[in-house]
């Protein structure tokens, strides 16, 4: 039985990714998305941006990495997400080190894969948590909403969340400190709401909001992708791919620099 890892499994953004969980067997998050694909948030996981687990990884943890990964030579990713936001746990970096060591020690057929975590973003604004997120290979920035308002309908974040202009500005010191050989690649959700009385982030607004955020965070890579599993509300659905390439252009034209790679899922 697994304690720690999924997959792998075939990512759109990652290629073949095994999946790390770096928190307990419940959902821990900062965050409340209408669209996340693991579900709600339960009210009392719902936590500050200042909350902090202590949960260091189990001697299994690193045997359960290469009983997996010595059947698995071709992997793109190992990455790390997906129970809630990982930079909650106090420990990430131990997690870290042993996948490094196991990565170290096995063969590849070509490229090793990289160390990715994915974050929310609201806990980077904290000096200590950017030192830890900068040692990833590929840092997954959520970053889907520019506005207070976007913000507070479509992530729902706990109330003592910074605002999206402290979150912009902590990103922004994120990709100046990283490592040049490492990563920033921003993914922003847009979705559209069956529900009238709901406006969700596909709207003018929130997309050029986004656009000139980008434009000051400087990312490697901004990801545009919508939901391909169901979401926690029922009103959300995907965007379609031509709406995914107007944003593109909109982003194209604002962001104006050609060291910043626009994808689309």
């Amino acid at each position: 039985m697994r304690e720690y890892t999924y997959g792998p499994f075939q990512s759109r953004r990652l290629g073949l990714s095994l999946g790390v969980n770096v928190l307990a067997n419940y959902k821990l998050c900062t965050f409340n998305c209408v669209y996340c694909e693991i579900g709600l948030t339960e009210k009392n996981n719902l936590v500050s941006p200042k909350h902090r687990i202590n949960l260091p990884p189990s001697p299994h943890f690193n045997k359960e990495l290469k009983s997996i990964l010595r059947y698995v030579p071709h992997l793109n990713s190992i990455t790390f997400g997906y129970n809630g936001e990982p930079t909650l746990n106090e420990n990430l970096l131990d997690f870290l080190k042993i996948a490094t060591i196991v990565r170290k020690e096995l063969d590849w057929i070509g490229e090793k894969p990289i160390l990715t975590l994915f974050t929310n973003s609201s806990t980077l604004y904290f000096d200590e948590i950017r030192e830890r997120v900068n040692k990833f290979e590929l840092v997954l920035a959520k970053f889907d909403v520019a506005n207070d308002q976007d913000f507070e309908r479509t992530n729902r974040p706990h109330y003592e969340t910074q605002s999206i202009e402290s979150i912009i500005e902590s990103l922004i010191k994120l990709k100046r400190e990283m490592p040049k050989e490492h990563k920033l690649a921003i993914q922003s959700l847009i979705f559209n709401s069956y529900k009238k009385d709901f406006i969700s982030n596909n709207n003018s607004r929130n997309v050029l909001d986004l656009a000139y955020a980008l434009k000051r965070i400087k990312p490697d890579i901004v990801q545009i992708y919508s939901n391909a599993r169901i979401p926690a509300e029922y009103f959300v659905f995907a965007i379609d791919d031509e709406r995914k390439r107007e944003i593109a252009s909109i982003f194209k034209e604002i962001i104006d620099n050609e060291k910043t790679e626009i994808l689309i899922y």
